[in-house]
């Protein structure tokens, strides 16, 4: 039997990081996942980290410091995960719609963060081929974009230089409390491992189940289209203002879209890719773990997309895609231990964020296995919290 400090389930954006961040601190780490690195979430999504879709407080600290934490890791691996601070453009179509992003872009940049509006005379001077008729809309400079795939690939291939073991395409069928830890049983063997680190994502629910654990994560899901390659013709990722509406169900003010933009609940944003594609999105909705592209969806998110960038009418979508995201009804993901399951951890139940989030939530996680103070509080991302909520209702 092999025998491991910490085990971490879910090699995707989340898993690999808080891999590579225990084994940065010294532990022996094994890595499972019931497919590949990257194959569920991480490889059917976009890739930004980005604060100017976060909520004020915890979650825009989280996003700012995980892109510093980008930035640091970028320099310091050899795996190039195409890392690029564009920055992020999130416009508004409407003057109501300018001042509930300037009330949320002040209220950011008094907690301390770079951001700020911009009027439509600058809007078009940075993207050309948008829409002219745009009001304005919030610029956010240290905002980037990294390839979702090589985010996880970097993560593994860094953790593996300081000895991490792989097991992919591994299926776990239990998990059994014992002294000084765990067993897991697994198609490739036993293992006994100290501790172990839940980062299923959508997945999560089902291998908590194996320890009795009720995970409350829905997938919720996204879906992208993918044009061919074309000249350059958006400079920045671009998002609507209306996607903090389709984010958050708190946002309470109405957009302009026909009856299928409405029903899909689809928001434009846009991205040029580093092969020279341009990536269009996107669709948030609950068909439980259904990828399979809806073509209505498909021409809601056209539509919209032919709003903001009428040039696209000429462009040709070649593919399309669509993934689950690890859906929390506060947009909060869980980065704690259980406390009722002293050494079961989860960092999982980041929805779109695990992108964003993976750097800082390995870094985290990894504090916590260690019994080490972490950088700042995150006692809002406890797992205790959906008990305290079951209590009071």
């Amino acid at each position: 039997m092999t025998t491991y400090d910490v085990t971490v389930i879910g090699a995707g954006a989340i898993g690999s990081s808080v891999a590579y961040h225990l084994c940065e601190k010294g532990f022996k780490v094994a890595l499972i996942d019931k497919g590949d690195i990257a194959h569920g979430s991480s490889s059917h999504c976009d890739a930004v980290a980005l604060i100017c879709d976060k909520q004020p407080g915890l979650d825009t600290r989280m996003g700012a410091a995980s892109i510093a934490h980008y930035a640091e890791l970028a320099q310091k691996f050899e795996y190039d995960f195409e890392f690029d601070r564009k920055g992020c453009l999130y416009v508004c179509e409407t003057d109501a719609e300018y001042e509930a992003a300037s009330a949320y872009a002040a209220r950011q940049a008094a907690d301390g963060y770079e951001m700020g509006m911009v009027d439509n005379k600058t809007l078009c001077e940075m993207e050309p081929y948008l829409a002219k008729d745009m009001v304005g809309g919030i610029w956010t400079p240290g905002d980037a974009a990294m390839s979702p795939y090589k985010v996880c690939f970097a993560f593994t291939y860094e953790a593996e230089k300081l000895g991490l073991t792989k097991y992919t395409y591994c299926n776990i069928s239990s998990v059994t409390p014992v002294s000084g830890g765990f067993h897991l049983s697994t198609d490739q063997g036993e293992l006994m491992t100290g501790k172990i680190v839940n980062c299923g994502g959508v997945w999560a629910p089902d291998i908590g189940a194996l320890s009795g654990l009720s995970i409350p994560i829905q997938p919720r899901k996204g879906m992208n289209l993918i044009s061919e390659k074309c000249e350059k013709i958006s400079f920045h990722k671009v998002l609507e203002f209306g996607y903090m509406m389709s984010k958050f169900d708190s946002i309470n003010f109405k957009r302009n879209v026909s009856p299928l933009v409405e029903e899909y609940n689809v928001a434009f944003n846009i991205e040029y890719t580093h092969a020279n594609n341009v990536l269009l999105g996107g669709y948030r909705g609950f068909r439980g773990f259904d990828i399979r592209s809806e073509v209505e969806a498909m021409k809601a998110i056209a539509e919209r997309g032919l709003r903001f960038y009428p040039v696209l009418r000429d462009i040709n979508c070649i593919r399309s895609y669509a993934g689950v995201r690890p859906f929390i009804e506060d947009h909060l993901p869980i980065v704690s231990e259980v406390d009722t399951l002293p050494g079961y951890f989860i960092a999982a139940g980041h929805e779109g964020d695990g992108i964003c989030l993976s750097p800082i939530t390995g870094k985290l996680m990894a504090q916590l296995v260690a019994g080490e103070e972490t950088d700042f509080d995150i006692s809002g991302l406890d797992f205790a919290r959906f008990a305290a909520q079951k209590a009071s209702a």
